[in-house]
């Protein structure tokens, strides 16, 4: 299976924005128009060895001659940020994948309320900016560690000067910080509200807790890493397309099983957060693992993400 949805781009800046955040700015090569997308998305750069990481983008989407995505420097790098840092250089022409959106604003909601931990802010600082322009009323809790690693902070404040209350800043390590009250937080908005939450995984567990009550289609999270581990083997997966039956091993997932056998799937985070690798199920009971799929969507069984969900029975039948 060959990608088809790859796109040559060139780095056309590097900008620091906070204290282990760099934004990067990428256009065509050609300088030719890039595709659309929509607050809240992201894209996939594809790096050497075989790395593959989502990042969300800045902007509200309405420039089409470049996109810029925000990247912090993992102590724990893997090797995609510290790439990103260290290896990629203004004039380099790397790959990226066409945007997706698997955190989609509610443009007409009469309030999103938006909750952002650390580089969590990058989606929501594109999702602020399409607010600001649809004339939408937001508000957004922003938590990190000093202020000196609060990317996006000058321009917040400066939408901030214009309608004050509606940014609030909370620094966890200065002296006299209190947390987030995500219970309060919640309950202080109306029943019409939109809330939205990026960031750390603690963040996103008291956030759905305090989310618990509101309904599910005015709730949206987006995950940077697993909240469990992924499934493993011990069954067949047929591919419908070729006709193919591969049994995938106790202890490998279904899209390393394949990788394996080297046919080529779109992926990125590898861990069920970015939705990249969402596949049709045709015929089987895949067990859940990812953050992605809403509880109707998994109770549907129509479709799974293959990098961390396996099978609850001996089969599997996949759209590939």
């Amino acid at each position: 299976m060959s990608r088809t949805d790859l796109l040559p781009v060139r780095v056309h800046s590097v900008t620091y924005e906070a204290e282990d955040v760099r934004s990067f700015e990428l256009r065509s090569p050609g300088g030719g128009d890039l595709p659309r997308y929509t607050a809240g998305a992201h894209l996939d750069v594809l790096l050497p060895g075989g790395i593959e990481r989502s990042y969300s983008l800045l902007d509200q989407g309405l420039e089409s001659y470049r996109y810029r995505i925000g990247v912090q420097r993992s102590a724990t790098s893997r090797g995609g940020s510290a790439f990103m840092f260290d290896g990629l250089k203004v004039g380099d022409i790397i790959e990226v994948t066409t945007p997706s959106n698997s955190f989609e604003l509610f443009e007409d909601a009469p309030l999103s309320v938006l909750i952002a931990g650390g580089i969590g802010i990058t989606p929501l600082w594109c999702m602020v900016q399409r607010l600001e322009q649809l004339g939408r009323r937001w508000q957004l809790y922003y938590a990190t560690r000093t202020r000196e690693r609060a990317a996006f902070l000058e321009p917040l404040r400066q939408l901030e000067s214009r309608a004050p209350g509606r940014l609030v800043t909370v620094f966890d390590q200065e002296p006299g910080a209190r947390m987030l009250d995500l219970q309060a937080i919640v309950a202080s908005h109306g029943p019409q509200a939109h809330f939205y939450c990026c960031g750390p995984a603690g963040m996103l567990a008291a956030f759905e807790a305090a989310t618990a009550s509101v309904p599910a289609s005015q709730v949206h999270v987006e995950y940077f890493s697993a909240a469990q581990a992924p499934a493993r083997g011990g069954f067949e997966v047929m591919l419908a397309r070729s006709g193919t039956t591969l049994f995938v091993p106790d202890d490998k997932t279904i899209l390393e099983t394949l990788l394996a056998r080297g046919l080529e799937v779109p992926r990125s985070c590898m861990s069920g957060v970015c939705g990249t690798c969402e596949t049709a199920v045709l015929e089987g009971e895949p067990d859940h693992r990812d953050q992605v799929l809403s509880e109707r969507e998994r109770a549907s069984n129509k479709k799974m993400m293959i990098c961390c969900s396996g099978s609850l029975g001996p089969r599997l039948v996949l759209d590939l």
